[in-house]
């Protein structure tokens, strides 16, 4: 199962502990780890990605749902996080693009106090318990959530109740009065930017998940062929 995977320590040394533990894991076969970085909560309350594998997963799932993740997580500040590493500002404020509940948000950040530091990672596991097992040990407090696609039920459901109320709209205006007429074509207007905004909204979202999986795929080729060059 795909999952955002936030595992919060005291300080950077364990942080980076714990970061090396996901990585043996990822190598031992027990998960894949398909993006990770780790993220500084300063004593002012600002935050910053202290380590992350620029060159490889994390440099491709960007504007994704880990980079949304790490944008929300950064609190006040996480926008400039997200600009700093290439997400639009949408992206990086877009709860629903994390593809996760915000009560998960309000979890993490209760214990992602100032001065803590966390590894941030998406993750496919079929087991919680070797995770949990090597987190902590460490001290690492663990906190995990499978990627919903409910969102895009809601989505559909959003913009098929706007064009009800468009088509609705568009039949009083054809029998109004021409001072009732302007009224309604103003609401017209407004309602049909909003279907469109919608539309684009979906189109967009469409194109991350699409490389979203092409970077997974990368991933796991890459890992493939490490695997095959050892054997050989």
């Amino acid at each position: 199962m795909d999952r955002m995977l936030v595992v919060v320590f005291d300080n950077e040394t364990k942080a980076y502990e714990g970061r090396k533990a996901l990585l043996q894991l990822d190598g031992e076969g027990s998960i894949s780890v398909y993006a990770y970085a780790v993220l500084a909560k300063h004593a002012d309350g600002t935050a910053s990605v202290k380590q992350g594998d620029d060159s490889g997963p994390i440099g491709t799932l960007l504007g994704t749902s880990f980079g949304s993740l790490i944008g929300l997580l950064g609190g006040p500040v996480g926008l400039a996080i997200g600009a700093s590493a290439g997400l639009g500002v949408g992206a990086a404020a877009d709860l629903n693009n994390a593809r996760i509940g915000e009560d998960f948000i309000d979890d993490v950040t209760k214990v992602l106090l100032p001065n803590r530091v966390a590894v941030i990672a998406e993750i496919e596991e079929d087991w919680t318990t070797p995770v949990d097992t090597r987190m902590e040990a460490i001290g690492g407090s663990v906190f995990r959530r499978a990627l919903s696609d409910v969102k895009h039920t809601i989505h559909e459901e959003n913009v098929a109740a706007m064009k009800a109320d468009l088509a609705q709209m568009k039949a009083e205006h054809a029998k109004a009065h021409a001072d009732r007429k302007a009224k309604l074509q103003e609401k017209i207007n407004q309602l049909d930017s909003k279907i469109q905004a919608q539309l684009q909204k979906a189109k967009d979202g469409r194109e991350a998940a699409e490389r979203q999986a092409q970077a997974k795929v990368r991933v796991l080729e890459a890992k493939a062929a490490v695997a095959k060059s050892k054997a050989s």
